[in-house]
């Protein structure tokens, strides 16, 4: 039955009722031939802004920071039977899903800039157009949505990040995609009850109808296990959302009247929730190392029997998959003993209480003296800095509160995911301090940090009627707040792309004594 026919059939319902009133029948935006035509328009200027010099700036040909990480494992993926090894250090200390994307860019451009940074433009464009997407159907509003993508075209953390070839770009798209999956998700379940309600299916047992086949949640595991494929920090992400899951299914199981809600969520949706959002990532994760587990030479490929004992508790255990979770033990201890405590810092180490408001930016390239030139100057400096432009990240404190106020007295769907997103980024590393942290993890916490600020820009906003005076004073507010944001997104160009500048200008560049 198509959401027309759900909504005709419960037109026919008295309109003054005993019973339970059922929510609105609203399962997404409907002006698609228009969405579409916004999206693809912002999607092109992000685009462009993501791939004009890409190949700009090089270490005199070679990559910048660390990239000289990523890159050349991309390339040894590439020519080394899709595994790297990693000599100079005898581990890898990521996931291969990473690397095996910026291999594809240097397949089609060969080993220079444009090869190990083509595929981080790509998922940086494709965040732009997810983003627009996942706010759209959030807000039902396409303008919100084409709000939200212009933000993020002006965010200059996952900007400089669409513009290196290193791993914090991938992650932040996977996991704004398996978001993306859930809201749909969230939509079609309501859509199923609504049907349910229509054929008077709702209340045959205390815990509500089957649900089917949940195709949009099972995407979002695959989606999360590509993730932790390229990060392990996608874990974190695993489980938050399978937590915002659970909640978003109890809640349209009491909304459309199920007489016991968390029973039926619990015999109904529990199981399928975690297959798709536990069993099936670990399945992906696993997948990811396809190559590894076809190797012979892959590091620790052959740990069981030669470093690990045949003879355990988990014998059982295939010796392919014993000799990864050695090799996986091997790397999370070389990232527990990456402590300050223990020797290990960096000039631009910053800790996740200053990524809300960007207090501590990364310095990615930096060269002046007399080889720089092109300032009009005697003195010019090229510099790329990971910040976040100020105009949206400075105001993240009191998105953040708008939107816990939104979700926890206004019951608000939209803003308890974000934030719950913005949680999983952000919440998990306070649990380390220790470790060594830099500015570039908060990429994953960007995208969500904007469809929370477009979301209060839909509120400020307000619904459209005629003759309405403060329409147009809210209107008038988000056009200016819109035009301050590109202002200082193209005042930080300079220093976002390596572009020659005078060194007064570098200055006037650093607003913070802590971006110094």
């Amino acid at each position: 039955m198509t959401a027309t026919a759900v909504t005709d059939a419960v037109d026919d319902r008295p309109k003054a009722s005993p019973g339970p009133v059922l929510p609105a029948h609203d399962f997404g935006p409907t002006d698609t031939v228009r969405g579409w035509m916004v999206t693809a328009f912002i999607t092109v200027v992000a685009a462009i802004t993501r791939f004009t010099i890409l190949n700009y700036p090089t270490d005199a040909g070679t990559p910048v920071f660390d990239e000289k990480h990523y890159a050349p494992q991309g390339w040894q993926v590439l020519t080394g039977g899709w595994i790297e090894d990693n000599p100079a250090y005898g581990l890898v200390v990521h996931p291969p899903v990473g690397k095996q994307l910026i291999a594809v860019g240097e397949a089609l451009f060969g080993y220079n800039g444009w090869g190990w940074r083509f595929s981080a433009a790509v998922a940086g464009t494709v965040l732009v157009l997810l983003v627009v997407r996942i706010v759209r159907r959030m807000s039902r509003s396409t303008m919100i949505g084409a709000i939200a993508g212009i933000l993020m075209i002006a965010e200059s953390v996952t900007f400089v990040s669409a513009r290196l070839g290193m791993l914090d770009i991938f992650l932040a798209v996977f996991v704004v995609a398996a978001l993306g999956c859930l809201v749909v998700d969230r939509d079609q379940v309501r859509q199923r009850l609504a049907v349910a309600a229509a054929q008077g299916r709702i209340g045959v047992t205390a815990a509500g109808p089957r649900l089917g086949v949940r195709w949009w949640r099972f995407g979002a595991g695959v989606l999360l296990g590509l993730a932790c494929g390229t990060k392990w920090s996608g874990v974190y992400f695993i489980a938050f959302f399978g937590i915002a899951c659970v909640a978003l299914d109890i809640a349209a199981r009491r909304a459309y009247g199920v007489r016991k809600p968390w029973r039926g969520t619990a015999i109904r949706d529990l199981g399928p929730a975690l297959y798709a959002l536990v069993v099936i990532p670990i399945a992906v994760y696993l997948s990811t190392y396809w190559a590894w587990f076809a190797s012979e030479t892959g590091i620790d490929r052959h740990a069981v029997g030669t470093k690990i004992g045949t003879d355990s508790a988990f014998a059982f255990v295939p010796d392919a998959v014993r000799s990864l979770w050695y090799y996986s033990g091997n790397v999370l201890q070389f990232h527990e003993e990456l402590t300050n405590s223990a020797g290990n810092r960096h000039p631009w180490e910053s800790k996740p209480w200053t990524w809300p408001m960007g207090l501590r930016p990364m310095l990615y390239y930096y060269a002046d003296g007399d080889n720089v030139t092109g300032c009009g100057q005697t003195s010019c400096v090229k510099a790329v800095m990971l910040v976040g432009t100020p105009a949206m990240w400075w105001l993240a404190f009191p998105v953040l509160a708008w939107g816990l106020w939104r979700w926890l007295v206004g019951r608000d769907w939209r803003y308890a995911l974000v934030l719950t997103a913005y949680g999983a980024a952000l919440l998990p590393w306070f649990l380390t301090l220790d470790r060594q942290m830099y500015y570039f993890y908060a990429a994953a916490l960007a995208p969500f940090l904007v469809m929370g600020l477009a979301l209060t820009l839909g509120d400020i906003l307000g619904k459209a009627r005629n003759g309405d005076e403060r329409r147009a004073t809210g209107l008038l507010a988000v056009c200016l707040y819109i035009g301050v944001v590109i202002a200082n997104f193209v005042w930080l160009w300079p220093i976002l792309t390596a572009l020659p500048i005078s060194t007064t200008m570098w200055e006037q560049q650093l607003w913070l004594p802590s971006w110094r």
